[in-house]
């Protein structure tokens, strides 16, 4: 059995006593329409002829019978069609935490190439078409093939050269199902992935709204949704062709089935083969052939669209994280903070040029050092090497002298606290916020953490105060209130080794200098890395190291890098200049 069958197959594990009670529920039901024209041949056979002793009786107690049939069917039918429908609705939700949980492991290379709206249509889409496939699939099949057979062994029992006529057009119906199963699989295929590129569409251009008002480019995006949409409908419309020359060629099938079924039963009762209530009994289980033969049916689009869906899903859940634990992780509570690079090269494509070449640095324990350098030259990329982020090509980078690839990525990354330039504000309260640097914090230490970066004041004369709702990303905060809150957090954090990626560039002089405060209280007795675009805030670092494409060039305090007269000085004197 492939592997993707046996991953889908798993799926059900939990809710195999449900499977089985929904399945017990499914074959009464069956066997229940199965026996009611039974019923109807008995009395048509039986207690309408003329030697029938008490007629009225006999048909009252038949009566009775196919009233308690009928209301069993009615129950197991509901249990079917609920628990049924639940089951389906659970494992979809088993699906959608094991993606997301898979999402929250990929590596940031792998989002590099990603569309967030494609990743929103594979735990949206695509589950729910799984999650009909889930409940249908099973139900459908079984019901589909317990009513089949029981219609041919009872219409054998009738007149078998009736039978022999339905089944001969079976092989045509088979071959015509596969045709269109095929076409059917492709055009849902191409669907799938159509409205995933409608959803990325529609994602990028609502994050980014501001800026497509600003430009007044309404029209353009417009443009851009319009066509992404009208490629979506073209392939609704090759995926609702095939299943509309599948589904009616199907109906056609056993329509044409009825009709010869009553010429040949008509001929059969002139040359006294067959009686009428034989072919009325004959009748009413051709039409229920059709019931099981619109659940193949069913089945074969539930199985088309969530199959499609599931490999979709697998398509992700099959791609190993760049970034994994080691096989036996070193997971200390607490490190020191000492941080060393090695030799460390870094190239994001291996076809492309490498970012980073040979580099090596070292920062002691509770030391500050600030990291310069022209555009593009590496200094973001090596703060997202350090929590690994990415992984170095070559080289290594060690924390408390121990490869930072011998530590599980979890106490990693819980030693090591960053501020970036671009700061992600969760869409919740204040307090949810802050909260996120440690979970478990209660009211006391949240605010407590709001004070250290500043941020206590604004927050008070915020509507709600620490239950305010801030908007998706902050926006209703501005840039240097972002940054404080993100910087209290880290207070709650409390790492030991601190990564500042250009945390004030963006800001205003205001601004930047009450978060300069905030930060100054935040690296106080912590290693420090500062990546600075304005020389002017790393004035009282220890070390200024000067990083260009070909290394470090330059290291020293900031005076001493003045008075050296090299790179570091050509910066300072050409911001001073502007």
């Amino acid at each position: 059995m492939p592997s993707r069958m046996i991953k889908f197959l798993s799926f059900y594990k939990p809710y195999l006593g449900l499977l089985s009670l929904d399945l017990f529920c499914a074959f009464i039901a069956s066997g229940i329409t199965l026996i009611l024209p039974l019923c109807v041949r008995h009395i048509t056979q039986n207690l309408l002829g003329a030697e029938a002793a008490n007629p009225i009786d006999d048909i009252a107690v038949m009566a009775a019978i196919m009233v308690s049939l009928v209301a069993a069917h009615t129950l197991c039918s509901m249990f079917v069609d609920y628990q049924g429908h639940m089951m389906g609705a659970m494992i979809e939700s088993d699906m959608r935490r094991e993606l997301f949980a898979h999402y929250q492991k990929l590596s940031f290379s792998f989002y590099d190439d990603q569309k967030t709206g494609q990743l929103m249509s594979r735990l949206t889409n695509d589950l729910f078409a799984i999650s009909e496939l889930s409940h249908h699939g099973p139900e459908d099949l079984f019901l589909g093939i317990v009513k089949f057979l029981g219609v041919f062994v009872i219409t054998l029992s009738i007149n078998a050269s009736l039978s022999l006529i339905i089944i001969a057009f079976l092989p045509l119906m088979f071959l015509f199902s596969l045709y269109f199963n095929r076409k059917m699989n492709r055009a849902m295929r191409l669907s799938k992935e159509r409205v995933a590129e409608v959803n990325a569409q529609v994602e990028d251009s609502l994050a980014g709204i501001r800026v497509v008002q600003s430009f007044a480019n309404e029209d353009w995006e417009q443009a851009k949704f319009d066509e992404a949409n009208t490629r979506f409908v073209e392939s609704r419309r090759l995926e609702y062709k095939s299943e509309g020359y599948f589904y009616n060629g199907m109906v056609a099938f056993t329509q044409v089935m009825t009709v010869v079924v009553v010429i040949f039963g008509a001929i059969a009762i002139l040359g006294a083969e067959l009686d009428l209530s034989d072919l009325i009994t004959f009748l009413l289980y051709v039409g229920i052939l059709i019931e099981p033969i619109q659940r193949l049916v069913n089945f074969a689009r539930w199985y088309q669209e969530g199959i499609t869906g599931f490999n979709r899903l697998m398509d992700i859940l099959e791609l190993p994280p760049a970034i994994q634990d080691p096989a036996d992780p070193q997971s200390p509570a607490r490190v020191r903070g000492q941080l060393e690079l090695q030799n460390v090269s870094f190239a994001y494509r291996a076809d492309s040029g490498g970012v980073l070449r040979d580099l090596s640095l070292r920062i002691g324990i509770g030391e500050y050092v600030a990291l310069v350098g022209a555009s593009g030259v590496g200094k973001t990329t090596l703060s997202a090497l350090i929590p690994r982020f990415y992984e170095v090509d070559a080289g290594r980078i060690c924390l408390d002298s121990v490869d930072i690839r011998d530590y599980s990525l979890r106490a990693l990354r819980r030693n090591i606290g960053t501020v970036d330039q671009d700061v992600y504000l969760f869409g919740a309260t204040v307090a949810d916020n802050i909260r996120y640097g440690k979970p478990e914090a209660g009211e006391d230490e949240i605010i407590d953490a709001a004070k250290k970066a500043y941020a206590h004041d604004f927050i008070m004369a915020l509507p709600h105060g620490y239950e305010t709702e801030i908007g998706q990303r902050g926006i209703k905060l501005s840039a240097g209130q972002r940054q404080r809150l993100s910087i209290a957090r880290l207070f709650l954090k409390d790492p030991p080794l601190i990564i500042l990626d250009e945390a004030t560039s963006a800001l205003d002089n205001e601004s930047e200098l009450v978060v300069q405060q905030s930060l100054e209280g935040l690296i106080s007795n912590r290693s420090t890395l500062v990546i600075a675009h304005r020389l002017s805030t790393i004035r009282k670092a220890d070390r200024i190291l000067v990083l260009t494409p070909a290394g470090i060039c330059e290291q020293g305090s900031h005076d001493e890098l003045l008075a050296a007269d090299g790179v570091y000085a050509g910066l300072h004197n050409l911001q001073l200049e502007r």
